[in-house]
């Protein structure tokens, strides 16, 4: 599926359809796996974070567990509306969401400390495009952690990028360790952390290479 808008309406129709019980969905179940990691990264920060964003929060599952161990102003951004409202259901009093395109992030320039990227990023078709955003509204000092599948070896992220054509849920591209810190690195990131999550996940944290900031 090439089709740009295609891959943005599929992702937003498939999970505007689980959204209701995504937690017990297989998309639910698969990203499990990685929220005690990105929390930890972020409580064991020693600046606090006083604003953080979820970029592709779904249906609020990280800021809901960020809420009891932190204190600090939470924002989530989802293109998939359901699931917008069923983070607003039960997190209304403890952070602020929206409906919004990764492409065209609906906050300020260097307006965050933190911006969490949690299995979202392979449904985006452009995601250059995505990093430039995320660049722009993290603060100079901010915080990227970016967590998302992968694969151990690349015939199979091969075979899965190729099975992706036929996907009905708007998954566009997975990525590996040799492809994703390139693109980062383009767009003015430097990696400080990488860690392979039950080898069909993987976990970074990156900042704004301050050498190379525009």
């Amino acid at each position: 599926m090439n089709n740009i808008v295609n891959v943005k309406e599929s992702s937003k129709s498939h999970f505007d359809d689980i959204a209701k019980d995504y937690n017990n969905s297989h998309d639910g179940k698969y990203v499990n796996c990685m929220y005690h990691e990105i929390i930890e990264r972020i409580v064991s920060m020693e600046d606090k974070p006083t604003k953080i964003l979820d970029l592709g929060c779904g249906n609020g599952n990280v800021i809901s567990l960020l809420s009891d161990k932190i204190d600090a102003q939470l924002f989530g951004v989802d293109l998939s509306e359901n699931m917008v409202l069923e983070a607003k259901s039960y997190l209304q009093e403890k952070a602020e969401f929206q409906v919004g395109d990764a492409e065209q992030i609906p906050y300020k320039d260097k307006m965050f400390d933190v911006v969490i990227c949690n299995a979202s990023f392979h449904h985006y078709p452009n995601p250059l495009i995505v990093l430039d955003e995320i660049k722009r509204v993290l603060n100079d000092d901010g915080i990227f952690i970016l967590g998302d599948p992968t694969a151990p070896f690349g015939w199979i992220l091969r075979l899965f990028n190729w099975t992706l054509r036929y996907s009905d849920s708007g998954d566009y591209h997975i990525y590996g360790k040799k492809e994703i810190i390139p693109m980062l690195e383009q767009k003015g990131f430097k990696v400080m952390e990488w860690k392979n999550i039950n080898m069909k996940s993987f976990i970074l944290t990156a900042k704004i290479n301050q050498s190379d900031k525009y």
